[in-house]
């Protein structure tokens, strides 16, 4: 979808040679800190902004080449409407184009929640009611791809719960959802992958299961050099870190249940042992930080487990 994409503005290079593939039958969540060219990529893909250099196409097709681009893109970037029209009236509007009838836009209307609203005018609207208005323009043709900039802005808990059954079931039939977040715990209860971006180059791409929830143990004993010798015959990684409790060993590749029996067998008293659960706002942050040359704020874990 986006192949080796630059897009410059005059000294300014808002996206550098980023390339990534979003795949049919999933959601992937499109992650990056302001300014990291988010926005600008998206724009490029729907030809609101033209690339410096490389593409953002549709299965190979630029936005502009497609034939009835609302039938195969629908999209929410920053939503406008005209706040004296009703809502019903804005969607009969954006339905000429997408050759949607107004059974069509009555049929949205219910499915976004808006039906008691539709004759209402949008000046009258909620932040709330206003994106699921846009969600049902996007929708008007059903489309194959999905584009949405910050879905869930403005939504209370029901209506984020139900985006996300929304998001869920549209992806489920092998259509394309690309959503752009900064609610990070929303995205990790959402997609399926994830693509991280910084100063408009790729960071990361990867399924939600490999990027969050990865575990591994704190292991703290008195001796954590002859605890390590003792992993060893586990084939497991482990690294020696201290902090105001004195030193303890992060621990990979082995189960909490595994590493105790070991230690036992060795002889060694455990202190303290567990389960450290990297989460998707801890894993964005070391890498973004990484990138940046910096090292991960402290306390990008949190920990399950006992003590000693």
């Amino acid at each position: 979808m986006i192949d080796n994409l630059t897009k410059q503005f005059g000294s300014v290079r808002a996206v550098s040679g980023l390339s990534f593939t979003v795949e049919p039958g999933r959601i992937t969540g499109f992650l990056g800190p302001n300014g990291a060219g988010k926005s600008t990529t998206l724009r490029v893909l729907l030809g609101l902004a033209g690339a410096t250099a490389g593409s953002a196409t549709f299965g190979g097709v630029a936005y502009a080449e497609l034939d009835q681009p609302q039938r195969r893109v629908g999209a929410v970037l920053e939503p406008a409407f005209h706040p004296g029209r009703t809502g019903r009236d804005h969607l009969r509007v954006l339905a000429v184009t997408a050759g949607a009838s107004d059974s069509r836009v009555d049929e949205l209307l219910n499915l976004v929640g808006l039906a008691d609203a539709g004759s209402r005018r949008i000046g009258g609207y909620s932040l709330g009611m206003r994106q699921r208005l846009a969600l049902a323009g996007a929708l008007l043709g059903d489309p194959d791809y999905l584009i949405l900039d910050e879905p869930a802005n403005g939504l209370d808990p029901e209506g984020i719960r139900w985006l996300r059954g929304f998001l869920r079931n549209f992806a489920g039939h092998g259509r394309v959802v690309l959503m752009s977040s900064h609610l990070l715990n929303e995205v990790e209860a959402t997609v399926d992958d994830v693509i991280v971006i910084g100063h408009g180059r790729l960071i990361r791409q990867a399924p939600m299961s490999e990027l969050a929830a990865s575990t591994s143990a704190r292991v703290r004993v008195r001796d954590p050099e002859a605890a390590g010798a003792a992993l060893d015959q586990l084939n497991a990684t482990w690294t020696r870190q201290e902090d105001a409790a004195g030193p303890y060993l992060i621990v990979a590749g082995a189960e909490l249940a595994t590493i105790g029996l070991r230690l036992f067998e060795a002889g060694i008293p455990v202190l303290e042992l567990a389960a450290q659960v990297v989460d998707l706002e801890s894993e964005f942050f070391a890498l973004i930080n990484e990138q940046d040359g910096g090292t991960p704020p402290s306390g990008a874990s949190t920990s399950t487990g006992v003590r000693a």
